[in-house]
């Protein structure tokens, strides 16, 4: 019987993580590393660099698009392309690094340059990770410039708000290739 509790509670357990795992996957980007594996099968080994422009190529599958899907996508989608050919393929891939998730910080803060995120940020723990704003920002003048598809979009962070609780909606979460500018 103790037998039986415990692999339903380590069963619960992984349940539960992936769960959570889920709605905080990690979105690819170009310039991430990925090892792709399909079970049993030696030659479809590969270590593998999302291209510039958000490709990987692989044996049999072809140019895949990677960039802005999630790890459990790119496995679906390989297992899919691969299963013409391959009877029922587990397809396993890995992110070994993540180059390609970068966000630029701009203007009156300590420590400007890019920044690599290994975990998701909002703009207020990036500013952090530049050091904080200097005695000479704007703290209510703060832009953050995000590219979607051809066209730029303008995101304020009214920083000095955030700081006492208010307009906490500015503070948004940030993706690859976000550039905040503290004036």
């Amino acid at each position: 019987m103790k037998k039986l509790l415990k692999s339903f509670c380590f069963i619960t357990t992984l349940l539960v993580s992936s769960v959570i795992y889920a709605d905080d996957a990690y979105t690819l980007n170009a310039g991430d590393q990925l090892s792709i594996s399909v079970w049993n099968e030696d030659a479809l080994q590969r270590e593998v660099v999302i291209l510039p422009d958000g490709t990987v190529s692989f044996p049999l599958a072809g140019q895949l698009k990677a960039q802005g899907q999630s790890v459990y996508d790119l496995e679906n989608e390989l297992k899919t392309k691969l299963s013409e050919f391959i009877s029922d393929p587990v397809v396993n891939v890995t992110v070994n690094a993540v180059s390609g998730n970068t966000i630029h910080i701009l203007g009156k803060v300590l420590r400007p340059g890019s920044f690599s995120m290994s975990q998701p940020l909002d703009a207020m723990q990036a500013l952090s990770l530049a050091g904080g704003l200097n005695t000479f920002a704007e703290e209510n003048n703060i832009i953050i410039l995000r590219r979607n598809g051809e066209k730029q979009q303008i995101l304020p962070v009214h920083y000095a708000r955030i700081k006492k609780g208010q307009s906490l909606e500015t503070n948004v979460m940030l993706k690859s290739g976000d550039v905040i500018i503290i004036p």
